[in-house]
């Protein structure tokens, strides 16, 4: 049985978000015959600004829920902001992540902090949003389960990250350009925290900036 819920574990996060199916996630397959471009991402930037769509799908205790929305994306090399947005424009949840702590202020709620957002996230909603990996995998980048950096290419789509993500580049903003740079991604993790299956897919708007 599937149910439908809104970036929360119990109820009480983002129950002000409307549910739509066919937010982002409908056709996320890359184009077949064509050769793909071996040219890689650009260089990774340590400050970075973007903003597009988010769904997310897992199964907890035999039952499959999914919720989406929209996200705001900064980062610094210092810290990573990322705020969440229902489908009719209402913030809902805002992180703050540091290397020394992790915050949530959820709509309406008192402001909560940890060491980590992983820890912070698997306690409010039940399954961790992977912020520090998602600082690499947003700009095309990886460290791949031997410890090696990876460089996303359109013919170099996929990687198993160091901590069991599967990483897959299924579109690009314009495949052919020179530094191509990523569209849609689909995360995927087996035995995520407190589910038993984990699915993070995001869809980047072309408008980037820094």
């Amino acid at each position: 049985m599937m149910t439908t819920r809104l970036f929360s574990r119990r109820g009480a996060l983002l129950t002000a978000m409307s549910l739509s199916s066919a937010l982002l996630l409908g056709g996320c397959a890359t184009t077949g015959g064509a050769t793909q471009s071996a040219a890689t991402v650009a260089p990774y930037r340590d400050t970075l600004a973007l903003q597009g769509s988010i769904g997310i799908n897992y199964l907890r205790d035999g039952k499959r829920e999914s919720l989406t929305g929209t996200f705001q994306w900064q980062q610094t090399s210092a810290a990573t902001d990322v705020t969440l947005v229902s489908p009719t424009g209402q913030t809902v949840a805002v992180l703050h992540v540091t290397p020394q702590q992790a915050s949530l202020q959820q709509s309406g709620q008192p402001l909560r902090t940890a060491a980590d957002l992983d820890s912070l996230t698997t306690q409010t909603l039940g399954w961790s949003l992977p912020v520090a990996g998602l600082r690499d995998w947003l700009q095309g980048y990886a460290t791949d389960a031997q410890g090696q950096r990876f460089s996303a290419s359109p013919a170099r789509n996929t990687v198993v990250t160091r901590d069991g993500w599967k990483v897959e580049y299924m579109t690009w903003q314009d495949e052919p350009a020179a530094v191509p740079q990523p569209k849609r991604i689909e995360l995927t993790r087996l035995g995520a925290g407190e589910v038993e299956e984990l699915a993070i897919r995001i869809a980047i708007r072309p408008s980037v900036t820094e």
